[in-house]
């Protein structure tokens, strides 16, 4: 079965059709998220910084929020919609993106507290990540080759073409940035797609590893690494143009990733699994969580402490120097 994300993959397969480039628009009367009486045990796949607030989402367009370092949280008090949500990021303190099935796009302006359409793509698109390197510019991309980019804070979107023949349907899974300003996205059967104007042109790459990649992450010192299946982990020290195997000591599927303040970086995935590296993502050391949940994301919160969530919502807590 060809994979769409960690979480996804549990889920149910999408067919996609094909999709003509338009202005912003938005459904008429989007049906409001779900409001969950315990929404921390709601399946959640993203999870973001804004500012000091941690905002994670997921099933039925649960959003919540935390403003004491993921220590208590609420659920957001306005999400436009009851799709599943995948990913989110903020581009600062307020202004946030959030994307997910049914083609939602969904836009904050104030810190996550409400959620509005942004775009409506096809009702059949999963889309899978988001990425804005300011507040204008950004690209969407998800399952079967579907990519869409605004260069006008989301008030109009274009369909982008990034991979072509065989590698034209490959399901984009993560699109993000390093710091050179190259543009990277993980895909299936290791296959990466970098951009080095913006996401306006794309050249295919293929990893040493031929299974799907799920994430990827632009470290602080320029390395770009990316992870997916059965314990894989690759990283690229020229700006993305080769890759090399970083020794994980896992078997399990890593499905998110932070670099901690202090250097670290962190994999999280299926059955518990933690990985941590100390030399900038070259080699991890693999931990499985007695609980053996199964976790999405992660990120740091401002007290120091690594906030994980997954299938049980938000699954766990611990300090980030062990």
């Amino acid at each position: 079965m060809r994979s769409l994300t960690a979480l996804v993959v549990l889920a149910t397969m999408f067919a996609f059709a094909g999709v003509v480039a338009a202005p912003a628009t938005t459904r008429s009367a989007p049906v409001a998220a779900f409001k969950a009486a315990h929404a921390t045990k709601a399946p959640l796949l993203g999870i973001a910084r804004a500012g000091t607030r941690l905002v994670a989402v997921g099933d039925y367009g649960i959003v919540i929020l935390s403003d004491d370092h993921g220590a208590t949280w609420r659920q957001a008090a306005s999400t436009a919609t009851r799709h599943t949500l995948t990913a989110v990021t903020f581009t600062d303190e307020r202004h946030g993106w959030a994307v997910g099935h049914g083609g939602t796009v969904l836009a904050s302006n104030d810190g996550g507290e409400t959620w509005t359409p942004a775009y409506a793509a096809p009702g059949d698109a999963a889309l899978l990540s988001v990425w804005f390197d300011n507040a204008g510019h950004g690209l969407v991309v998800g399952a079967f080759g579907y990519a869409i980019a605004t260069a006008d804070a989301g008030r109009t979107w274009k369909q982008v073409k990034v991979g072509e023949g065989d590698d034209r349907d490959r399901h984009l899974n993560a699109v993000f940035a390093l710091r050179s300003g190259t543009v990277l996205i993980a895909a299936e059967a290791g296959t990466v797609f970098r951009s080095t104007d913006a996401g306006n042109s794309w050249t295919t790459l293929r990893s040493p590893y031929n299974g799907s990649l799920w994430g990827g992450l632009g470290l602080r010192d320029g390395t770009a690494l990316m992870y997916g299946m059965r314990g894989h982990a690759l990283y690229s020290s020229d700006d993305g143009r080769t890759w090399t195997e970083a020794p994980t000591g896992s078997s399990e599927s890593f499905s998110g990733g932070t670099e901690l303040a202090r250097g670290t970086v962190i994999l999280v995935g299926l059955g518990g699994a933690v990985a941590r590296s100390e030399n900038g993502g070259h080699t991890f050391e693999s931990s499985l969580r007695s609980d053996r949940q199964t976790y999405a994301a992660v990120a740091e919160s401002g007290a120091g402490q690594l906030v994980m969530v997954g299938l049980n919502g938000v699954a766990a807590q611990e300090a980030v120097v062990r």
